[in-house]
């Protein structure tokens, strides 16, 4: 049975390889025959078979194989010169470009936190000055922090995408995908690539 796969295998893409030089009508017929074909072929072999159980095994296979071969070249011929056959396929409809912020460290905090104390600790006296000095080392501390975001920030440019069968989605690049509004686009394996 895996030598009827490859078999299989190897009958489809040189049908695919032959489909680009003919009609589609053309194409369908040309499968069909190679199908029965193929068909025929493997009932004989399913004869060749002792045991009626292994045979019968072999003729369900066979059909099997013959049902789905049938079914892809009917797909094929149904959908052939069809603009809406990809269905990984769109146009872009915008392209954002945002600004993701970058992620602060302990060291934005302490060097934050002790700016802001040796700040708070020039006002005042006593416990007005201590009051000043936590203070300030609490405020530092965040200034710290989102100071250190801005600085790691980066842009993020955020594609639109509306596939031909209606269905939307936003894809997030690091750096400029180099795609415009209206650009026919394909989602290959989680990536917008264009077509």
């Amino acid at each position: 049975m895996t030598q009827r796969t490859l078999m299989a295998g190897l009958l489809l893409a040189a049908l695919s390889a032959n489909a680009q030089a003919q009609s589609p009508k053309q194409h369908f017929d040309s499968d069909t025959k190679r199908i029965a074909t193929r068909y025929a072929d493997d009932k004989k072999l399913c004869g060749d078979e002792r045991d009626s159980s292994q045979r019968m095994q072999c003729l369900r296979d066979a059909k099997t194989e013959y049902d789905k071969a049938m079914a892809q070249a009917r797909d094929q011929y149904k959908n052939a010169g069809k603009p809406g056959a990809c269905h990984e396929c769109g146009k872009v409809t915008s392209v954002v470009v945002g600004e993701k912020s970058g992620e602060g460290s302990a060291l934005g905090l302490i060097a934050g936190g002790v700016a802001g104390a040796l700040l708070g600790n020039q006002v005042g006296s006593g416990h007005g000055r201590q009051l000043a000095t936590v203070a300030g080392a609490a405020g530092g501390a965040y200034a710290g922090k989102k100071i250190e975001e801005k600085a790691k920030s980066s842009k993020l440019w955020t594609v639109h995408v509306k596939y031909n069968d209606g269905r939307q989605a936003a894809f997030n690049f690091d750096h400029d995908p180099k795609m415009l509004s209206g650009d026919r686009v394909q989602n290959a394996n989680g990536t917008l690539v264009r077509r």
